[in-house]
């Protein structure tokens, strides 16, 4: 479309993305902000609630939901911060890291197609692109 904006083309494309992610990831079962929690706890370790909800960028009160469910389903567990014995630690169980590992799996096989249209030449321009507006 000619008349769509710039921006207006950046959120159809992340919709897109995002869309073809959430159908990806259908045989998980996972929200959104449960994949983006295990994802985090992949990345970074174990860490107090309070830290993954910082990292989220949600309340804590929604963090402890989300780690409410994945713990329900055995994909993490709290355990005592022996650096405060009033503190809990969140951190992945074995079946939390696979399931991780799989979500992260997809997610770039479904970045891969969705890039896969555009041409090498192209795919650089918009990687130097995004890393310049990210940073």
């Amino acid at each position: 479309m000619e008349d769509e904006s710039l921006l207006e083309a950046f959120w159809a494309v992340t919709r897109r993305l995002r869309h073809r992610t959430r159908v990806a990831l259908e045989p998980w079962n996972v929200s959104p902000s449960q994949s983006r929690a295990l994802t985090m706890l992949m990345e970074h370790g174990e860490m107090r609630l309070s830290a993954l909800a910082e990292h989220l960028r949600i309340a804590p009160r929604s963090a402890t939901e989300v780690v409410d469910d994945l713990q329900s389903r055995g994909l993490v567990e709290r355990r005592p911060d022996p650096a405060d014995r009033r503190a809990t630690l969140v951190a992945l169980t074995d079946q939390g890291m696979a399931t991780g590992t799989g979500i992260r799996q997809v997610r770039a096989a479904e970045g891969e197609r969705l890039f896969a249209e555009l041409s090498p030449g192209d795919r650089a321009t918009l990687a130097r692109i995004l890393r310049k507006l990210r940073d």
